[in-house]
């Protein structure tokens, strides 16, 4: 191996992230064009690519990276700036690019383990750097994304033929589907032809409309060749290993597997029991596409920090709440960061705890500022990778601006919020003041507006999408001569929130309608009651939340049902029996519901 330092401090157009020092490392007939970011003396980052990709997919995370750690990327043999094997046929196998792999590493960081992590054709390879035997000291961690191990894929493959169930038969033919393109790019010629003609053309156009991949120094002008010569990737590995998968594929560093749920190529079942491969395994899961280095930078760069600073920090080494949160969905939300108003108590607080759990960053929100802080605090203690508490009032325009503002300066883009902050006010129309109802609507509606609006154009700009999740009520959709006021702000809510998803759908952020019904919390004793003295309103505040506590059902249990509309993007979710009923009824019987409106209530 031989190896040449290049001079460059800066960039030429279009290729590879600002501030890139650029080197030539000679290895097995070619030579590897890499390009380093940071400190040399910072732990090392090496960035995979994939196909047709060159090291530019990574400039977004190598940016995010480089005032941390010691950063490097490289084209892979034959695509970018490297150059290609001659013969193309055998020159692509797996055990070559681990020569590759192990000139590039001994060049850049000759006496520490390097961070691995690859992307598509990049992880596919990782996996073979990081299970095989004569790489082992010399990857400290391996992230791996959109790319499974041949070994892993060719035993996943076995199993399901040797032990068919209904449900292993349809993952073979989903994944069979899924991997139309493997197919194509075995026939001879045809793969090439396209790459240099018209699919060349046309690949930054069609990933700007599918994948929703900003514009910007990728995809390079290298694209066509690049393209054709990986071809060889698919030719030289895939059919090799598939029928003779290595038995003794295991990892032997700690492994981070980040699963985007609209990946148009891969399975996430493809995963299933890769425990067994890798013991020391982290499992993310991102709502994006297939190509999460362009379109999410950000939260790959965190979580790939993440996971390394937990491999050099002998304090860190025990997993801490953002690698192992004991929540259901940890693997969905660690590291994200959630916002959500109401949070002093009731269903806010109890959702709080819930993204913690998950190991989110919680951001709590509520006009009481002691409220917000103790949730906070608890928040940190059950597993929060972040906690902090906000005191802002949502009916109030400028401090939810102002809110955001401080949000995204100190915390970043919300990636789920959570309009929770809701007041009740119960009594008969002809009783209900305008006042009355201006208290009512500015903060069940216009705080739900004011967040939607304000955090929703943050994530909008962003690009990368997000979630936004409105606390609406069973009341929004089951009509009471008692509740004028509040059943129609929730309505509001609920319709809202019907016209916002579709609206915002086309830019990967998520609108749900969370409807509760008679939940035990303390909204009944802060509730007002119209056309009474003080008297009378309170023996009614007392009795509600008599009723409520005889009820019984745990706030808790909202939010789980609002981190399963996240994690599901469920439009419409009603969490008590009561309110799942009267949906049914205001779809299939709305005059049942009309009749039991007459009813006088009981308080």
């Amino acid at each position: 191996m031989n190896e040449a330092d290049g001079t460059t401090g800066g960039r030429p157009a279009g290729q590879g992230p600002a501030g890139a020092r650029e080197r030539r490392v000679s290895t097995g007939g070619v030579e590897l064009c890499v390009v380093e970011l940071g400190e040399r003396d910072r732990p090392t980052v090496v960035l995979v690519h994939g196909y047709p990709d060159s090291k530019e997919v990574w400039s977004g995370v190598a940016e995010r990276l480089a005032d941390r750690f010691h950063v490097v990327l490289y084209d892979v043999r034959g695509h970018g700036r490297s150059t290609a094997p001659v013969p193309l046929r055998g020159g692509f196998t797996l055990e070559k690019l681990t020569d590759d792999f192990l000139a590039v590493a001994d060049a850049v960081s000759p006496d520490r383990p390097v961070h691995l992590v690859g992307h598509d054709w990049g992880s596919v390879q990782g996996w073979e750097f990081v299970t095989t035997a004569r790489t082992e000291g010399r990857i400290a961690s391996f992230t791996s994304m959109s790319g499974p191990s041949l070994d892993h894929f060719g035993h996943w493959i076995r199993e399901r033929l040797s032990r068919p169930t209904p449900r292993r038969a349809a993952q073979l033919l989903g994944q069979g589907a899924k991997s139309w393109y493997v197919y194509l790019l075995h026939t001879p010629l045809l793969p090439e032809l396209a790459w240099r003609g018209p699919l060349g053309k046309r690949w930054p156009e069609i990933l700007r409309r599918v994948e929703q991949v900003p514009a910007g120094s990728y995809p390079t002008s290298s694209l066509p060749s690049d393209a054709a010569h990986g071809a060889w990737l698919y030719r030289d590995n895939v059919r090799a290993r598939m029928r003779r998968p290595r038995p003794d594929a295991y990892a032997h560093a700690p492994v981070q597997l980040i699963t985007p749920t609209g990946d148009a190529f891969l399975s996430e079942r493809l995963y299933d029991g890769l425990e067994r491969w890798a013991p020391d395994l982290v499992r993310r899961t991102l709502p994006a596409k297939h190509w999460m280095p362009r379109t999410r930078p950000d939260q790959l760069a965190a979580w790939i920090a993440e996971f390394a600073a937990a491999r050099e920090e002998p304090a860190a080494r025990a997993p801490g709440p953002g690698l192992r949160a004991p929540g259901r969905y940890a693997d969905r939300f660690a590291g994200r960061l959630v916002l959500v108003t109401g949070a002093a108590s009731g269903i806010g607080r109890a959702t709080a705890y819930a993204f913690a759990e998950a190991g989110a960053r919680v951001v709590c929100v509520d006009r009481d500022a002691e409220g917000a802080a103790r949730t906070a605090e608890m928040a940190r203690l059950v597993g929060a990778a972040g906690a902090w508490g906000e005191c802002a009032d949502v009916a109030d325009e400028a401090a939810m601006e102002k809110l955001a503002a401080k949000t995204a300066a100190e915390y970043g883009v919300v990636d789920v919020l959570v309009n929770n902050a809701g007041i009740g006010l119960s009594g008969p129309f002809l009783d209900t003041t305008a006042e009355d109802w201006r208290k009512v609507l500015d903060v069940n509606l216009w705080g739900v507006i004011h967040g939607c609006r304000i955090f929703g154009r943050q994530m909008a700009e962003r690009g990368q999408g997000g979630h936004i999740v409105n606390t609406a009520s069973a009341a929004a959709y089951l009509p009471s001569k008692s509740l004028p006021a509040y059943s129609t702000s929730k309505a509001a809510v609920l319709m809202l929130s019907q016209c916002l998803r579709a609206e915002l759908a086309p830019q990967s952020i998520g609108v749900s309608a969370v409807c509760p019904g008679i939940v035990n919390t303390n909204i009944t004793s802060t509730s007002r009651f119209t056309g009474v003295d003080g008297a009378e309103e309170k023996r009614r505040q007392e009795r509600a939340a008599r009723l409520y506590r005889l009820r019984n059902f745990p706030p808790e249990k909202v939010a789980d049902a609002i981190l399963r509309a996240v994690v599901h993007n469920e439009a419409v979710t009603p969490v008590t029996p009561e309110s799942k009923g009267a949906l049914w009824l205001s779809r299939f019987a709305p005059g049942v519901l009309r009749r039991l409106a007459r009813l006088e209530p009981r308080l």
